[in-house]
């Protein structure tokens, strides 16, 4: 069986490294009527004090579709890019999948250790579980 993306799938990516190990795992994927919407949400505190000015997180975004568009530029793909804003990130990735009639959203899952998930609250599983509309955890590749 061959996994291929010909509608529109929603990308979230949390750091540069995050979005370059998606886009290269999704790229094979793709076919030219493939749209992807690449995302960052910026995790706003609801009335606290936020991690970080907006500006250096906004450029921090920046960053990191850079290296999505780099890596998708090979294929026919239309790549679009969209920082979101939110309280939950989880729940603003699945707003922005329904907002624009995705068909799946699709990631591959940070590695990381079981103190970090427990203290970040392990939005890859939360994805999974908590899904609106269909996810796709892609393997890994050597990007």
């Amino acid at each position: 069986m061959t996994l291929t993306f010909d509608g529109t799938v929603v990308v979230p990516a949390a750091d540069p490294d995050d979005g370059e190990r998606t886009a290269a795992a999704l790229a094979p994927h793709l076919t030219p009527t493939s749209t992807v919407i690449a995302v960052n949400v910026i995790e706003k505190s609801g009335g606290g004090i936020d991690k970080a000015p907006m500006e250096q997180r906004e450029e921090y975004a920046d960053e990191i579709f850079e290296r999505i568009r780099r890596t998708l530029e090979t294929t026919d793909a239309t790549v679009e890019t969209d920082v979101l804003y939110g309280t939950d990130i989880v729940e603003r990735i699945f707003d922005e999948a329904r907002d624009r009639d995705a068909d799946a959203v699709v990631f591959t899952a940070r590695e990381g250790n079981r103190l970090a998930e427990l203290l970040t609250g392990d939005v890859a599983r939360r994805m999974v579980k908590e899904a609106s509309v269909p996810v796709v955890a892609l393997p890994q590749t050597d990007a």
